[in-house]
Order: C-alpha cells, then structure tokens, then sequence
C-alpha cells in the first residue's frame, strides 16, 4: 500500500469517527493557541516595555540618589542624597552634557472652582522639556526666571488640563495646589505614561517653588532634595565618557572616598534589564502553554489505543490479505499526525485571532511570530508521531488469527 492510498484511508476512517477525532485533537488546538498567544503576549509586553524607554529622550542618564544594594533591597526611605545644587554643578561643570533636568514630586490636592483633582505635583526646570522630550502644546514653559524667583506658575499635562477646565482655555487661568494658589502658564503636548509615570495627568511647578511653598519635600541642609536628575549626553559615543565625568564630580561634590551614595543608569541598561525580564518571562509563559501540547499528545495516544482495540478484526482482516507490519504500523502513524497537525492548524488560526485581540485591548503591541507558529506546528506534529508509535506497533503486533478469532 502506497503512501496516497494510506493518507486516504486514514482521512476517511478518522471522517467516520467525527466526534472521537475531534475531541482527541482538542488538546493540541489548545496547546497551540497557548503557545502562540503566549508567546505574542510576552513578545507585546518587551516591545511595549522598549517602546516606553526610548521616549524618556535621547543619549539620556538618570542620577539616582541611594546606592543600587539599597534600591535592589526595597527601601521604604531612600536617602536623599542629590540636591537641585547637584544638578546645577553638573550642567555647568560638565561638557559633554547638553541638557540637566533634576525632579522631585509629591501627591497634592488642586482646586479649580468646584473641581478637586489629587495629582502628582512635579518640581523640575527649564531644561525638562529638552532632556525628558517634551513639547508644549499652548502657552510656555518653566524659566530660570521662574526658579530664581520662587514663582507660583504651573504648567499642565494634558490630560489634567481636561479634567480641570475641560475646553476652556487653561492659559492665564489659576488653580489652588496645596492652598496655594498658581497662575497656569502653559500646557504639555500629549505624550502618553512613561514607566507608570504619567506626566499628562501630572503639574509641572518650579522646584524652588515645590520646596518653598508646598509641602511634602522635606528640606536638606545642603539644599533642595531631589528625587532624581536626568542628563542628556552630547551623543551616544559620548554616554559613556558623560557617565564617568558625572560621577567623579559627584563624588568629589559629596566628599566620597567609599561606596558612592548615588548610582547612574543608562538607557542601555534599562533596555538590557527589561530585554532579560521579558525574555525570561516569555519563555516561561511558553513552557507552560508547552504542556498543554504534551497533554494532547498523552490524549491521541489513548485514543489511539481505544482505536486499536476497536478494530482488532480489521487489522486481522488486512493481514490476512497480505498487508505487512510496516503498512499498519504506517497506518496508525498516519492517522496519529493527521490528528494532530490538524489539531496545530485550527489551534494556530485561534492563537492569532488571540495575538490580535491582545493588541486590540492591551496596550501591549502584540504581533504573531512566525517562529513561534512554525515551532509550535512542528512540535504538534512531532508529538503525534512520538505518541502515536506505541498503539501504532501494537497494531502491527497483532496476529491475524488471534485477531480474527477475537473479533
């Protein structure tokens, strides 16, 4: 029996048998969806992680005050060791740096008439919107001006801005932050959450103003504490030589001679650290959706022993006319991948319908992966021909006369 006549033959018999083949495929087509979905997800989630990165602004440092075993631990109260006096030493001392923004915030409560917001108020500079890329949609930024003079002036995300005057013109406007009142010199162009920070949502004030007139920032005595300081290198050659220059004049600032009470990250390692996140997450979301394929194959594998012993008199009566142990043992395998590569299809077009829901009504930016379809299919396929050898040899055991006699 050729090839052809035995690929028919088990296309029909699994035909006769509609509902049996399809439940025992059932455990593929999940598996397959799993592995897919899965596997598009986590792809989505690195994508939109690295999407959020790259729009903290270009060749961009970030300063942070503690050291990296504090920060790793978890502290409930990092100390505050940069001051806003830091970040202006750094952009007037070091030249690779073309840009230094520092920032500190705290949670307060703005007024606008009968309208009560609880916002992240943010104190930070002129230099913002160059460093961290931001444009300003109507009206102005803050000023040196601003800071020198302790300046009551806010400036809006836009997403606030609709919360608190809805289409009416905010510019020129005031608002209450903390029983203090500030006049509204400009609002942010749209630019969406960065890491969990959502500067739309948020106020921009001087940061002299924020440690002066608000309160929540607790005053150091060698100046304004910041939360952190953000420096834009010149270019990327010159990220690595703006890091080195930082750090020494912070240490030389800080009188450090020890373990330094600060630490520098890059865009670079940010990427690095959620590139490995990630990837290991994806994997392990597909090693679980893995075994949901493994549970499929078990499943064909016991159908295909049923089968077997259902039809007993069947492959007596084949024997018996001259077909050898090679033609049904060809037969059961046949049957066995046709299981489950139609299992891998059907589960292959779910798993991308599941990939394009997800970036539907995630913000994940989930795409299918061709390498993940083709591993998935062939490991469907692998696992039908793996599981299906052991009912398949018993098939081809059978001795036509006891399997004539028995059926």
């Amino acid at each position: 029996m050729n090839l052809q006549e035995s690929l028919a033959m088990a296309v029909k018999t699994l035909a006769a048998n509609r509902l049996r083949s399809t439940l025992t495929m059932l455990g593929i087509v999940i598996g397959n969806a799993s592995v897919i979905t899965m596997v598009g997800l986590g792809q989505g989630a690195q994508r939109f992680i690295n999407g959020q990165l790259e729009t903290l602004g270009p060749n961009v440092l970030f300063v942070v005050p503690g050291t990296r075993e504090t920060r790793r631990l978890g502290a409930l109260n990092v100390p505050r060791t940069l001051v806003l006096a830091d970040a202006a030493a750094i952009a007037r001392q070091v030249p690779t740096v073309t840009g230094v923004a520092a920032e500190a915030s705290s949670r307060q409560l703005a007024t606008v008439a009968n309208r009560n917001a609880n916002v992240n108020v943010v104190g930070t500079g002129p230099g913002f919107l160059t460093v961290r890329s931001f444009d300003v949609a109507t009206g102005r930024f803050l000023s040196d001006l601003d800071l020198s003079r302790n300046a009551p002036v806010a400036v809006l995300g836009s997403t606030l801005k609709q919360r608190l005057f809805d289409h009416d013109q905010a510019v020129g406007q005031s608002l209450r932050i903390g029983g203090v009142t500030f006049d509204v010199i400009g609002v942010l162009a749209k630019k969406g959450s960065n890491l969990g920070l959502d500067y739309d949502d948020a106020i921009l004030v001087p940061l002299t103003t924020q440690a002066n007139r608000l309160a929540g920032i607790e005053r150091s005595p060698y100046g304004i504490p910041v939360s952190f300081i953000t420096v834009a290198a010149r270019d990327r050659p010159a990220m690595a030589t703006a890091e080195f220059q930082v750090t020494n004049l912070l240490r030389l600032r800080h009188s450090i001679r020890d373990e330094d009470d600060f630490y520098i990250s890059s865009q670079d390692t940010l990427l690095s650290i959620a590139n490995t996140i990630t990837g290991a997450l994806t994997l392990m979301l597909a090693a679980i959706a893995g075994i949901s394929l493994l549970v499929g194959g078990i499943g064909i594998m016991n159908i295909m022993l049923v089968s077997v012993r259902e039809r007993t008199q069947e492959i007596g009566l084949r024997k018996a006319i001259g077909a050898t142990q090679a033609d049904i043992l060809g037969q059961f395998l046949i049957e066995a991948i046709i299981l489950s590569v139609a299992g891998g299809i059907v589960g292959t077009g779910l798993g991308v319908g599941g990939v394009l829901l997800i970036a539907v009504f995630t913000p994940f930016d989930a795409a299918v992966s061709a390498a993940a379809i083709l591993l998935a299919v062939s490991i469907s396929g692998g696992i039908g021909l793996f599981f299906g050898v052991v009912p398949a040899r018993q098939a081809a055991r059978l001795d036509p006369i006891v399997a004539l006699r028995s059926a």
